[in-house]
């Protein structure tokens, strides 16, 4: 078993929240269960969780699938440590760097979700309400010790849970990097086009894609860290040229955002949004594949 210290697993969990982990959304992860891509297995000991890692170019952590007893995917980045407990004592545990566990209703929309969680042999983890269980609840997860070891443990699935490893990335997932935004001299509406991390006064925030035609109009998709449900955007770029007005469409309401794009290296947007007759602030980081 890899022998790694509390500290240095968490220091790796923090560097593995890997975006290509987030590519790997609810369909995704069925296709894959249903057509073989994914290694179905029993269990895993903590060596086979060890020698998993670094599945994901950019994450330490081995990747993990589950299809719960609700019949929803999850997806976690895992590792086998320890806690100290005194003295010179280390009890072993299952680190959870990072689980999501989708509803199914959309590609991105999310169930349960959470991070750093440490299941210790004896517990069970409920990856549909995103919670630790006593038996009676039932759980999807759960961590055994080992009889003969007391560094050891094995991780199975409970009842109809499946569990599957991926053993490396998988083909067509993880979108080819697109060529590096050059904003030269003279500045042109169509630099507005891209990926964003959008914060919206401090209350919110998610992935915002915008497309922009060559007469400007902007079409795409606001993505909420929330829930992960996918919303309607649309708008207009151009007016001067680094300037963008576009709306959110909610179930319920549409939220308008009016900003400028920083014409020196096209990296951010920012400006006012307004929904409600309530006005705030917004900004908007370019995110660099």
């Amino acid at each position: 078993m890899r022998r790694l210290s509390l500290l240095a697993v968490l220091a790796a969990a923090f560097a593995a929240r890997a975006e290509q982990f987030d590519y790997y959304t609810n369909p995704v992860l069925s296709k894959a269960a249903s057509d073989g891509t994914l290694k179905e297995v029993k269990e895993l000991t903590a060596d086979q969780v060890a020698e998993y890692a670094g599945a994901l170019p950019d994450s330490s952590s081995a990747f993990l699938v589950v299809a719960t007893n609700d019949k929803r995917f999850a997806k976690l980045l895992v590792q086998p440590a320890r806690q100290k407990v005194g003295g010179d004592k280390q009890a072993p545990l299952l680190l959870i760097d990072k689980y999501v566990t989708f509803k199914g209703t959309t590609d991105r929309a999310v169930q349960a979700t959470g991070q750093n969680l440490h299941l210790y042999p004896g517990l069970r983890l409920s990856l549909d309400i995103g919670q630790v269980v006593p038996e009676s609840i039932g759980g999807d997860l759960t961590v055994i010790a080992g009889e003969k070891n007391p560094d050891a443990f094995t991780v199975k699935p409970l009842k109809d849970a499946k569990l599957y490893v991926v053993t490396r990335p998988i083909a067509g997932v993880v979108p080819k990097k697109a060529p590096k935004l050059v904003v030269g001299e003279t500045f042109e509406t169509r630099f507005i086009a891209g990926r964003y991390k959008l914060h919206d006064d401090g209350r919110r925030s998610g992935t915002l894609h915008l497309d922009v035609a060559d007469n400007g109009e902007i079409t795409g998709t606001f993505t909420s860290d929330k829930d992960g449900r996918e919303y309607e955007v649309q708008g207009k770029a151009g007016s001067p040229k680094h300037a963008v007005q576009f709306t959110i469409k909610f179930p319920a309401t549409t939220q308008t955002f009016t900003g400028y794009m920083f014409t020196g290296d096209g990296k951010a947007i920012a400006g006012t949004t307004k929904m409600l007759e309530r006005e705030a602030g917004f900004y908007a980081e370019r995110i660099e594949d």
